[in-house]
């Protein structure tokens, strides 16, 4: 049987925690970028599905193929890392410090990848600038605006809606996170994960990756977006909120509804993982 139960399934998340925390500088940056482009590309597979068909749930139900390219590549994704690393610090089997180290490498490179896809995808549908005739551009520059004129116009409210859907985005990208790990096979991680991943994008959630690449590919196109509107406005809030998510909302419930002892027996062989890092991220990620 593929299942993974729940009470092992801890086991993996707090091992997969510990696993990335110890990853090197150069890899968490590396596999940062890698996750950026690709959700910049799912993103834009979306947008392109729902203005072909007029639908947007059909672009809600092809975006996952960026989360499942990205967990079944056992890249770096900021949103899952949330969820994943705080547990490894629960148990004392990583340190703040290390968690700390991890995000901090790898949002600047979920921006540079997902910034670099943004550049070179708004050079190919404005065909480098000569051609807005494409209907993607509006449905980016809608988009982009979207995520940050209404919580401005609203003010200081504005921060705490934003906050508050970043929290829901990440109560479910979180658990698309955990349930990929339900599962040994290829296909049941997929279908674990696609679900929570859908429902996100199909209500309009904040994922601060995501916005990594709307806003500035909005940007580029024309969207009336500052700099500081989009970090005062939707990025600095969104990341609050995603962490909040996958900490309060997924992580630790599931975590204490499932573990009755804090599990240390796992240090030593953790510690021999972390002299590993490249092979077991492999494995583990």
């Amino acid at each position: 049987m593929s299942y993974v139960n729940p009470d092992h399934l801890i086991d993996e998340l707090v091992h997969s925690g510990v696993v990335k925390s110890n990853l090197t500088a150069r890899q968490m940056f590396l596999r940062g970028a890698l996750s950026g482009a690709i959700l910049g590309a799912a993103t834009s597979l979306a947008l392109t599905a729902a203005a072909q068909t007029g639908l947007p749930i059909v672009g809600a139900i092809l975006f996952p193929v960026g989360f499942c390219v990205i967990l079944m590549l056992g890249l770096e994704l900021v949103t899952g890392s949330f969820a994943l690393i705080p547990l490894a610090v629960l148990e004392g089997r990583t340190t703040v410090a290390k968690a700390l180290k991890n995000f901090a490498i790898v949002i600047p490179a979920h921006i540079v990848g997902a910034g670099l896809f943004a550049v070179l995808y708004v050079g190919v549908i404005t065909y480098l600038g000569t051609d807005t005739t494409d209907p993607v551009i509006q449905a980016i520059i809608h988009m982009a605006e979207h995520k940050v004129l209404p919580y401005e116009a609203v003010g200081a409210g504005g921060i705490l809606v934003a906050v508050i859907k970043a929290m829901l985005c990440n109560w479910m990208v979180a658990l698309g996170t955990i349930m990929f790990y339900t599962s040994t096979s290829a296909a049941g991680k997929i279908a674990g994960m696609w679900l929570p991943v859908l429902t996100f994008f199909g209500l309009g959630l904040e994922h601060a990756v995501v916005n990594m690449f709307v806003i500035p590919a909005g940007m580029l196109l024309g969207a009336d977006i500052s700099f500081g509107d989009w970090w005062g406005w939707n990025t600095g809030p969104v990341l609050i909120g995603n962490f909040m998510g996958a900490v309060l909302f997924t992580a630790l419930p599931l975590y204490f509804s499932h573990r009755n002892t804090v599990n240390r027996d796992a240090v030593s062989h953790d510690e021999a993982d972390a002299a590993r890092p490249t092979e077991l991220a492999a494995s583990h990620s």
